[in-house]
């Protein structure tokens, strides 16, 4: 039985009554539009905020009702639909807890949109470092013992940033005993729950940070729900902070045309995932047991799995991830990331009645690493990539970074000057060099590890032609 989607059946009676558009936006209804005809005509559906489609940013009538519907199914004080990604919903968090030089305890291994946030904030971060997890060799969760020792250093501090589950989908066993101890001196915990907006639907997944008492949680409801790209969660239960202060930082950060498109489909995604029943469940994870078995038949592959069941990790004998990654994208198999080990897969969060071609992606699999054979492995050996202190700061603050002026040198030179430019591995998404950092032997050795094998980047940067931006000296 479908349940209740305002949202979504909104816009199928406004475009039932056929309605003539002297509105933005100008391809009217897609009329104008040369793009492929799929497209085309999902723009019908590409509407303005008119009379009984709601107003985003002050919602009354068919966007409240969904997000209310949000907000009872994650047991929030408020859930709210973000059409500008994680992203927004991270600044926004940010935005909300600290202002302008004072301290926040973040996860080193967070998303670049948090250093963003709290750049623009003109906050001071303190790092903690992660601890690394051998299986899957990234680096995971920060213990217990370290924010133990961050906090009792900076007491300070006005909030704490996490990243949970990391991007390979490995939890922390320390998540509500850090949660607890945070709100024993009144500081909030915010968590970028991106790769997690599935928790909610089974047991059978890690429990989610709001579970576990988190004040703000966003969720990318476009990465593992039948969102549509920039679809996000933000979700707020908190005696700590003021959603209205969330919500007007959200006003000035997101756009004023919303996208119905996304906004419809992630009323549908809330639908889904109330909807997911136990029996989805049991059948993803018979499907998920018969596909491993079947890519773990295949000579050299290995299968490694992770706290969430979504995530699966593939490598192929001492084959770098990249090298994975190419053989695969031959096959028209697109992993959603390569590291210099593995490729990751994301699997589809499939209901009973989905069907999904994994016999056909076992042959393709097959068909890449026969073929990958005829190369020369170039797997690098273990490296220990906890570059960091546990616990540390930026070398030069933001303020007196940016008064600075910033010269291009050879990366190979770097060692013991100060960053001006980030560096930022994509994916995951995660800053190798924060700008204001003194660049190390260790982050060196880690940059060209990524770039020997191929990786792309974001952020400032000519790693093209082996140069890196730093401190003017």
């Amino acid at each position: 039985m479908q349940e209740k989607r305002p949202l979504v059946e909104a816009l199928e009676q406004f475009y039932k009554k056929k309605p003539i558009s002297f509105h933005v936006p100008g391809h009217k209804h897609g009329l104008l539009s040369n793009l492929p005809l799929p497209i085309r005509d999902s723009m019908q559906y590409d509407l303005t905020e008119l009379n009984g489609l709601d107003d985003y940013h002050h919602p009354e009538e068919a966007i409240k009702e969904a997000e209310q519907l949000l907000t009872k199914l994650y047991n929030t004080d408020a859930s709210l639909f973000l059409v500008n990604g994680t992203t927004v919903g991270n600044l926004a968090m940010i935005f909300a807890t600290c202002q302008y030089g004072e301290q926040i305890i973040v996860q080193r291994n967070a998303h670049k949109s948090i250093f963003h946030a709290i750049e623009l904030v003109g906050a001071e971060p303190i790092f903690v470092s992660p601890e690394w997890d051998e299986q899957t060799k990234t680096a995971s969760y920060v213990s217990l013992t370290v924010m133990e020792e961050a906090i009792q250093q900076y007491p300070f501090a006005k909030a704490v940033v996490l990243t949970y589950p990391n991007y390979y989908g490995v939890s922390s066993p320390d998540l509500e005993d850090i949660i607890n101890l945070c709100h024993s001196l009144q500081m909030p915990v915010l968590v970028d729950e991106a790769h997690g907006a599935h928790f909610q639907t089974n047991k059978g997944f890690p429990k989610s940070a709001l579970l576990y008492g988190a004040d703000v949680v966003v969720h990318s409801a476009h990465k593992t729900l039948p969102a549509l790209t920039m679809g996000s969660f933000l979700h707020i239960r908190s005696q700590l902070i003021d959603s209205k202060k969330i919500n007007k930082y959200l006003r000035m950060l997101q756009s004023s045309s919303p996208s119905y498109l996304i906004l419809a489909s992630l009323d549908d995604a809330r639908s889904y995932v109330e909807r997911y029943s136990s029996m989805d469940f049991k059948q993803l994870m018979d499907r998920r047991e018969v596909f491993i078995e079947a890519l773990e038949s295949i000579p050299l592959v290995e299968v490694v799995k992770v706290d969430d069941p979504l995530k699966l990790l593939i490598r192929v004998g001492k084959y770098s991830g990249f090298q994975v990654q190419q053989a695969f994208e031959k096959q028209n198999i697109y992993a959603e990331l390569a590291d210099p080990y593995q490729v990751l897969f994301i699997l589809p969060l499939l209901k009973v009645e989905h069907e999904y071609a994994f016999a056909e992606i076992r042959k393709r699999v097959k068909y890449a690493i026969d073929n990958l054979k005829k190369e020369i492995p170039d797997r690098v050996n273990n490296i220990d990539y906890l570059h960091q202190k546990s616990i540390s700061t930026l070398q030069m603050n933001m303020e007196l970074l940016s008064e600075k002026q910033g010269e291009w040198i050879p990366y190979v030179r770097s060692i013991g000057r100060i960053a001006k430019g980030m560096v930022v591995p994509y994916p995951p998404g995660i800053p190798l060099i924060l700008p204001g950092e003194k660049i190390t032997v260790p982050i060196l050795t880690e940059l060209e590890e990524w770039i020997e094998k191929g990786a792309l980047f974001q952020g400032e940067h000519r790693l093209e032609e082996k140069l890196i931006y730093v401190v003017e000296e």
